[in-house]
């Protein structure tokens, strides 16, 4: 057996074949320019096979007849497999990409924890100051396809998977620290609403301010993602929030506190005015991408530092906000960031899809000493996310390198496709089996205690959410971001049609008076100066539904 070396750009893959495969067979000599490449000498190179692994004399070449007449003209013949197996396999190199968060930059790294936590958790990975944990990242755009540019005024997704002793964590969060929703529900409305029009297949901005306008609950989110931090300079200088409230606590003695996460740039945030982001969009549509890789490469790793807001559950019961409320954040004053540890990622990925588009990061994915909280956008996501794993990926998804966590025993999760890790032997495949005996695990983080009823439930828009955006607007005063926030507002809103226009007006003045008539001042201008242009002239047609029975209330709107 020869070990042979191959060294392609940073890394080295090691090829085995039996000696007499490279005395039998000739490779062609390496082009004159071997651009990023490192070409390595014939005699050590590996021999080009098929897919079972049978050597190939020239893989550019198909078998086909060949007559004298017509000229040139020749038939390709089923017998060709290297031509049947390099066509079939093709068409099948794509998985489904994600509904959201589609396009991405990733990397692997680790996290340090830097401060005892012992007070309040005994979760494994933050047991130690100085223990290490390894870490998968991916950093994403929320509405736009995987070919959408990079420098779009969106919404951050901030995934990583942390591989620690006791399972993989997956911290599942944005560069933003509130969301547009609260109800569950509307998670598949609102990202339609943030994507492509079903007749037109473009982006409508008619209809994504027709959907906030009658979803007010998303006004904080919304003047988060029109401020000044809607379009990051970097993926290295980006905000990661967990958003949801989480449960850390000891499961030994059954005592946990809430907990808000919080990951901040150590380089800083840094952002980019709306003109330069369109340029690089037209430009360098894969410039976020491209500027994390190359950091890594040259040695500047990207850090951050993680820190926890922590509530006592009683505080919970009498805090001015809901603490399940996704949309709402909790004040500094009343619950400051505590240091906890330091992200830093190292490593570029040696195959991006390999390793950043097989990779899944799910909020259910927890370990001992963390757990989820009554917030029901993320009791509803520990769903989703493995869901759309399984559809996209395959049920077999946790078993992939990117994935798979240090230690598994879960013999109940057998077969289906491509199992590839032994499938756990003859090892029995039901539970309390007398043949195979197990140890078992701690307990979960202590469990709330409810009395109530079963009822149907959406939340209401009251006065109470406009109280954190309008904070937010005084901060827009104090530092000069309230005329960029109205003119980012008004580039976006002005393409819709004027009676979304004017409800999205109306929506920003229950914040404050004063947004509502800078954003109409800024409008104005647009239209002095030959308008956003609006991207259609009417409104979605009305489809041929289901028509209401007479009588029914439907019937009568």
């Amino acid at each position: 057996m020869i070990v042979v070396s191959l060294s392609i750009s940073s890394y080295t893959r090691f090829y085995h074949y039996h000696s007499h495969v490279f005395s039998k067979y000739v490779l062609p000599s390496p082009p004159e320019s071997a651009h990023t490449y490192l070409y390595i000498s014939q005699d050590d190179a590996p021999v080009y096979t098929l897919a079972e692994g049978r050597p190939v004399q020239d893989p550019s070449a198909a078998t086909v007849l060949r007559g004298s007449k017509p000229r040139g003209g020749a038939l390709s013949l089923l017998q060709d497999t290297q031509l049947i197996e390099t066509l079939a396999h093709f068409p099948r190199e794509r998985i489904p990409e994600r509904v959201v968060h589609a396009k991405a930059a990733g990397a692997w790294g680790e996290f340090e924890c830097t401060e005892d936590v012992s007070d309040f958790t005994s979760v494994d990975f933050l047991n130690k100051v100085g223990k290490k944990t390894k870490v998968l990242a991916r950093i994403s755009t929320v509405a736009g396809e995987k070919g959408s540019a990079d420098t779009i005024r969106d919404i951050r997704g901030f995934a990583l998977k942390f591989f620690t002793e006791e399972g993989n964590w997956d911290f599942v969060g944005n560069d933003l620290p509130v969301f547009f929703i609260r109800d569950p529900v509307k998670f598949p409305s609102l990202n339609r609403s943030h994507k492509r029009h079903p007749q037109t297949n473009v982006p409508d901005s008619t209809m994504f301010w027709d959907f906030h306008n009658n979803n007010q609950e998303g006004v904080h989110c919304l003047m988060q993602l029109f401020g000044g931090r809607g379009i990051p300079a970097s993926l290295r200088n980006v905000n990661g929030f967990g958003n949801h409230t989480y449960k850390f606590g000891k499961p030994e003695d059954g005592t946990f506190k809430y907990v808000k996460i919080h990951l901040k740039p150590d380089a800083g945030i840094k952002n980019l005015e709306s003109d330069e982001a369109v340029r690089l969009a037209g430009e360098e549509p894969d410039y976020h991408i491209k500027d994390m890789y190359n950091a890594i490469e040259r040695g500047d790793y990207p850090t951050w530092t993680m820190y926890f807001q922590i509530m006592d559950p009683k505080d919970a019961e009498t805090y001015r906000y809901n603490i399940f409320d996704i949309t709402q954040t909790w004040s500094h004053r009343d619950y400051p960031l505590r240091p906890i540890g330091k992200l830093t990622l190292n490593k570029n990925p040696e195959n991006h899809f390999q390793d950043i588009e097989q990779a899944a990061f799910s909020p259910s994915t927890m370990v001992p000493g963390i757990g989820p909280s009554a917030d029901p956008m993320l009791q509803a996501r520990m769903f989703s996310y493995p869901d759309a794993a399984r559809y996209r990926v395959g049920p077999n998804y946790q078993q992939l390198p990117c994935n798979r966590a240090l230690h598994v025993y879960s013999p109940d999760q057998r077969d289906g496709p491509m199992r590839v890790d032994g499938n756990y032997g003859g090892d029995p495949n039901y539970v309390r089996s007398s043949f195979r005996p197990m140890r078992l695990g701690p307990p979960d983080v202590a469990h709330d205690e409810w009395t109530g009823k079963v009822a149907l439930f959406s939340s209401e828009v009251t006065d109470l959410d406009f109280e954190q955006p309008r904070d937010l607007w005084k901060i827009f005063k104090e530092t000069g971001e309230d005329k960029r926030f109205a003119k980012n507002v008004a580039a976006h809103v002005g393409k819709a049609l004027p009676e979304v226009q004017k409800k999205t007006i109306e929506m920003f003045s229950r914040v404050d008076k004063e947004v509502g008539e800078a954003i109409e001042k800024e409008l104005d201008e647009l239209e002095k100066n030959g308008g956003a242009g609006i991207e259609h002239d009417k409104a979605p047609v009305k489809g041929k539904g289901m028509r209401c029975k007479e009588g029914s209330k439907d019937s009568k709107e």
